[in-house]
């Protein structure tokens, strides 16, 4: 692409939220006020985000003649999110898009990775998704590393899985492509959630399954087409998963079951960890989903209802149970913005850039100041200065904005945290790194939710050298910036 791109490394999130595997979360539009409403991005929109498409930011991709390759990206402002790019022969009908995009869109559930937006310009054809943090399904399941998945998790997948298609069939969106261990993903909080991008229906290149024709509904074999009673029969490939802790084909798993030698399918890593009637329960749930007959599986709503009863360990957040780090306590590397990145390696000319870019937008100090003072010759002086500051400022000169700036805050008859930040890296850009940190620090008395100001902490402090202090700094900062991408 011509362009220069790093790696966003993943970052693990917690919140002090402990959900309740008992409750269905809500899963109206309710919960979900938080999340923007599904708008069309622009192609420019997107290429930036994801910088110019650039391969270290490839999250996932399918097929092999035609592959659609999910990227990750940063908006300004939805915060991270998901870009599904098609290939360029797929959805030829912009219109037939647009209108699967947009009612896709308008589902908004707990359960559910959630469809933000989309992109048409000409041939591309984009989705816009929640971004998810914390892998997939098919990667704690199958290729765990640290620890396996525990009982309770597994239990837990499966009901809020169930859930979640229940939520769709409830909206109409009862079929879903190629439901498997790979469409499940977990969010920052470690809880499970079904991607949206198997709800589109398919595009005129694509396929329904895309996976081993052994875990495939034998209804689909027959006539290419996908059923609610599919989309079912997919779940009963994903509980099995569960149970084993492998991708065992159905036929195996049922001639196991149907010999009576259910605890051979089990996963070894879960011995002494269940009971045989959980187990036995969980096992007929599996077996009822790959009944070779579409009418005799159960519905989502059914699922929903037996999965609740054999919950564990409801009142743990399931970032426990994943047994991923919580968020203050995470040696895992951060999922950081352009700032965030940019204080990371220390690179003070785009730490610079985007300052001049950002402006006094973040700053409400001048504007609440000068709705109620009394013009003065002081205040116009300070004002003068700030002006001078910022035009040596745009120019790199950082003695003279330092300067000037200086004479601004001295004058004290206004406060604005955007000055103290200018300063502070003009103090940096001049290796007064104590100084700087005095400025970051005064910014953020002043604007205690600020990520600049955060952010900035956390450059004068790696560049004292106080590494550990600066990684908790851009903790910091990051967190408020998901909570400002929020509102």
């Amino acid at each position: 692409m011509g362009a220069s791109c790093s790696k966003f490394p993943f970052c693990w999130w917690h919140s002090s939220f402990k959900p309740s595997a008992l409750q269905s979360s809500d899963l109206e539009n309710g919960d979900k006020n938080s999340l923007p409403s599904f708008r069309e991005f622009s192609w420019e929109e997107l290429k930036s985000a994801t910088k110019e498409f650039c391969s270290d930011n490839i999250v996932s991709e399918h097929g092999e003649k035609a592959p659609n390759v999910v990227y990750k990206g940063f908006l300004e402002n939805e915060g991270w999110v998901a870009v599904k790019r098609f290939n360029k022969s797929a959805w030829p009908d912009s219109r037939q898009f647009i209108d699967e995009a947009k009612t896709v869109g308008s589902l908004r559930s707990e359960r559910l990775s959630n469809l933000i937006g989309c992109c048409h310009e000409g041939d591309e054809r984009l989705l816009v998704a929640e971004f998810m943090p914390n892998d997939t399904l098919a990667k704690h399941l199958f290729h765990w590393e640290d620890q396996h998945m525990k009982w309770a998790m597994r239990l837990r997948v499966a009901l809020y899985l169930a859930q979640a298609l229940d939520y769709c069939c409830s909206r109409g969106r009862s079929l879903y492509h190629d439901l498997n261990a790979y469409r499940i993903l977990f969010d920052q909080d470690g809880n499970p959630r079904l991607s949206c991008f198997g709800l589109m229906k398919n595009s005129r290149d694509g396929k329904s399954y895309s996976t081993n024709l052994a875990f495939t509904p034998p209804e689909y074999l027959r006539t290419g087409r996908v059923t609610p009673e599919s989309v079912v029969y997919s779940f009963g490939t994903i509980l099995l998963d569960l149970l084993s802790g492998k991708h065992i084909p159905p036929s195996h798993a049922l001639d196991l079951i149907r010999g009576k030698n259910f605890l051979m399918l089990m996963d070894s890593c879960l011995e002494g960890h269940f009971s045989n009637d959980d187990g036995t329960e969980l096992v007929r749930l599996a077996t009822r989903c790959l009944q070779f007959e579409p009418r005799e599986r159960p519905n989502p709503k059914t699922l929903t209802t037996s999965l609740i009863s054999l919950q564990k360990d409801s009142e743990v957040a399931s970032y426990v149970l994943l047994g991923i780090p919580e968020g203050s306590n995470s040696n895992q590397p951060l999922m950081l913005s352009p700032m965030g990145e940019a204080c990371l390696r220390m690179d003070l000319t785009a730490i610079h850039e985007i300052l001049d870019k950002a402006g006094y937008k973040d700053d409400e100090g001048i504007a609440n100041e000068l709705s109620f003072q009394v013009w003065t010759n002081q205040m116009q002086e300070g004002l003068n200065s700030k002006k001078q500051g910022d035009a040596a400022f745009r120019a790199k000169d950082y003695t003279t904005a330092i300067d000037c700036y200086s004479m601004f805050i001295d004058g004290g008859t206004m406060v604005s945290p955007t000055v103290y930040a200018r300063r502070c890296l003009s103090y940096l850009m001049s290796e007064l790194a104590n100084e700087a940190l005095e400025d970051a620090m005064q910014a953020l008395v002043i604007s205690p939710n600020w990520p600049t100001a955060l952010h900035l902490q956390a450059a004068s402090l790696f560049t004292l050298g106080m590494d550990n202090e600066a990684q908790e700094s851009l903790k910091e900062a990051t967190k408020f910036e998901a909570k400002r991408n929020k509102n």
